[in-house]
């Protein structure tokens, strides 16, 4: 196991009415921005509760952030900041409305001219606002961690950063609110924290015993609740399970003392950038043939992976690995995702040369767990994903 240090400071609020305590989370003299994205907390009945728990606030809204959080959006977000003079920033919403005000905490506090280049120099950052979240749909993780994706739209650019200045506060997670996800929503984020564990898990063994334990039971609870969420999402425990689940894949347990491979994010950023297709999907697009790709380096993980998580006892350790894959692929279709860039749309013929070239021009050292993934690999990896 290597060395590792472990420090998470985000606060959580789990269960049923915990919205009611945003009252005693948020300084009832601040200014509060209310971030939130298309709409559905106004349906849903959240941004009632989100209201009426800040009611001895003064509370600015600015909604509209879209499920891959846009620079220019929030740079507008980041005008109202300025000109109201707000103090803390909630974000109410999934993944991308965090994303988007945890680059609005960066960009308040950034003494550069133009805070796109946090991202494009992936520049640390130490300082931000202070900002906590209601949690509404589960997927990305970014409500306990202090990582973020930003997108550009002119540039068709997905790239991200983060900072020990960009955990949450606190944030509030009430299953409940998971009864009104649409299925479309559902799998997306079964599919995305399935995947946040296994870049982080799917490597080569290390002797870490208990991280390893730790993944494959956060996979293992994904399978099992997956389809009861699926059927009835107002099954409050297996929102409940699923919930958490999705936490746990990234708040920074389970990466501790172990190699990591965010290979498969990093080209499924390119394809949400250049397609808008969803970031859960770009990833069941790419990581099965990832995983063929590199089979040689990640054979151990991958059968340890068949066995303990799918049960698959029988075969060599070859046999187990490819098993591995096919049932990971599996797993995807039963969500009903698809799983060839093909089939979400017809314009992908150049799209492994335009995905390595960036690569290219981006001078990363390489992807994966030993930095020996090349752009002339990423472009075999995408092109295997047609």
């Amino acid at each position: 196991m290597n060395n590792f240090e472990f420090k998470n400071p985000t606060k959580i609020l789990f269960g049923k009415g915990q919205i009611e305590k945003l009252s005693q989370e948020i300084p009832q003299d601040a200014k509060v921005l209310l971030l939130y994205g298309g709409g559905s907390i106004k349906k849903n009945g959240i941004y009632d509760q989100v209201m009426n728990a800040l009611s001895a606030n003064s509370v600015i809204e600015f909604g509209g952030i879209p499920p891959n959080p846009e620079y220019s959006v929030m740079m507008e977000a980041l005008k109202v900041v300025n000109k109201e003079k707000i103090d803390f920033l909630l974000a109410v919403g999934g993944g991308s409305v965090i994303d988007g005000t945890k680059f609005l905490a960066a960009a308040a506090s950034y003494d550069g001219d133009e805070p796109w280049d946090l991202l494009t120099k992936g520049k640390v950052v130490k300082k931000g606002m202070p900002f906590g979240t209601v949690l509404t749909l589960p997927a990305t993780g970014s409500e306990m961690n202090s990582g973020f994706v930003m997108t550009r739209e002119e540039t068709k650019e997905k790239l991200s950063t983060g900072g020990p200045a960009l955990f949450p506060l606190f944030s509030i997670l009430d299953p409940e609110v998971v009864k009104s996800i649409p299925q479309r929503q559902l799998a997306n984020g079964v599919a995305d924290a399935f995947m946040h564990v296994l870049e982080q898990y799917m490597t080569y063994p290390i002797g870490a015993k208990l991280q390893d334990r730790f993944a494959e039971s956060i996979l293992q609870t994904l399978i099992e609740v997956a389809p009861a969420i699926m059927n009835d999402p107002s099954d409050y425990e297996a929102a409940a399970n699923f919930m958490w689940s999705c936490t746990m894949a990234l708040n920074g347990l389970i990466n501790k003392g172990v190699p990591e491979d965010w290979s498969v994010h990093m080209m499924g950023h390119e394809l949400t950038a250049l397609f808008g297709i969803d970031h859960a999907r770009t990833l069941a697009i790419l990581a099965p043939n990832h995983f063929k790709y590199n089979i040689d380096s990640k054979k151990g993980k991958l059968a340890q992976y068949a066995e303990r998580v799918w049960n698959v006892t029988e075969g060599t350790e070859d046999e187990k690995a490819e098993a591995g894959i096919e049932k990971t692929e599996t797993f995807f279709h039963s969500l009903d995702i698809k799983t060839k860039l093909s089939e979400y749309t017809d314009d992908y013929a150049d799209t492994a040369d335009i995905v390595s070239k960036r690569f290219k021009e981006r001078r990363w050292i390489g992807l994966g767990e030993h930095r020996s993934l090349k752009p002339e690999d990423v472009k075999k990896i995408i092109e295997m994903s047609y």
